[in-house]
């Protein structure tokens, strides 16, 4: 069988990333869509992505199986189930660029609050039933469409100042069942061919090799510099899905009148 280099260079790339977003280094998953679309449509990435994601959260969950918050695990998960389900509802219907652009600038307003507001900031926030569960719906949803739930995971998650095991393993948690909650709908809406799954066993070693590395990496570094990357990683994400959204074909269609 000939492989495409180019392909396989962006969909190994793309596992290695959601390995280290399971390793525990959150927003690097999101960027695993955005780089095999380069190869490969937007939908068939998706797509492709999600039996990769659902390996390496088998890795995560046994990595961090003994660090994760019960409280936000529980909550987050009852509402990114329900997200889930929103999803698969109206994915005929739903504009995915107003979605994409609404959870960008969800993830902006976020980082400038954090960065600026003039409260005292060593205060963590106590985990709540109502906004979790509004959240996690939230994650569920933007999950469903384009593997983008960090964003409202991270906007209830981060002000409750976890430590980084809790943090990164609350997350590998609530985003391995979602992802098995995925695979049904998705299965429905664009069937899995054979060539699907033998591509996917073939960048299962890249996205095990990352979420080792993500977990040695979240061990060595600082809490105070890791949960700043996770917030730059998520202005820069939230950036890049505004810009996907709308930002781009704004700026084209005012190259056609200049």
């Amino acid at each position: 069988m000939q492989i495409d280099t180019t392909y396989f260079f962006y969909a190994a790339l793309g596992s290695v990333l959601i390995g280290l977003s399971k390793g525990g280094l959150p927003s690097t998953g999101m960027l695993a869509v955005p780089v095999l679309s380069l190869s490969i449509s937007p939908i068939h990435a998706t797509t492709l992505l999600l039996p990769i994601y659902i390996i390496s959260d088998v890795v995560g969950v046994w990595l961090y199986r003994k660090n994760f918050s019960s409280f936000n695990v529980k909550v987050l998960i009852q509402g990114g189930l329900f997200g889930v389900f929103v999803g698969w509802l109206t994915a005929s219907v739903i504009s995915e660029e107003l979605v994409t652009f609404l959870i960008g600038l969800i993830g902006v307003l976020f980082c400038l609050y954090s960065w600026f507001k003039k409260v005292n900031n060593d205060q963590p926030k106590p985990p709540q039933t109502l906004p979790g569960i509004f959240w996690g719906s939230l994650a569920g949803f933007t999950s469903f469409i384009s593997h983008a739930g960090a964003p409202p995971f991270q906007v209830y998650v981060l002000p409750q100042k976890l430590s980084k095991a809790d943090f990164a393993g609350t997350a590998t948690l609530v985003f391995a069942a979602i992802n098995l909650a995925k695979i049904v709908p998705y299965q429905d809406l664009r069937p899995y061919q054979w060539g699907d799954l033998i591509e996917a066993i073939y960048l299962i070693p890249f996205a095990i090799a990352g979420t080792y590395a993500g977990a040695i990496l979240t061990k060595k570094i600082p809490d105070k510099l890791f949960f700043l990357w996770v917030q730059i990683g998520l202005f820069a994400i939230s950036l890049k899905l505004i810009w996907s959204s709308f930002g781009e074909s704004f700026f084209k269609r005012i190259w056609m009148f200049v």
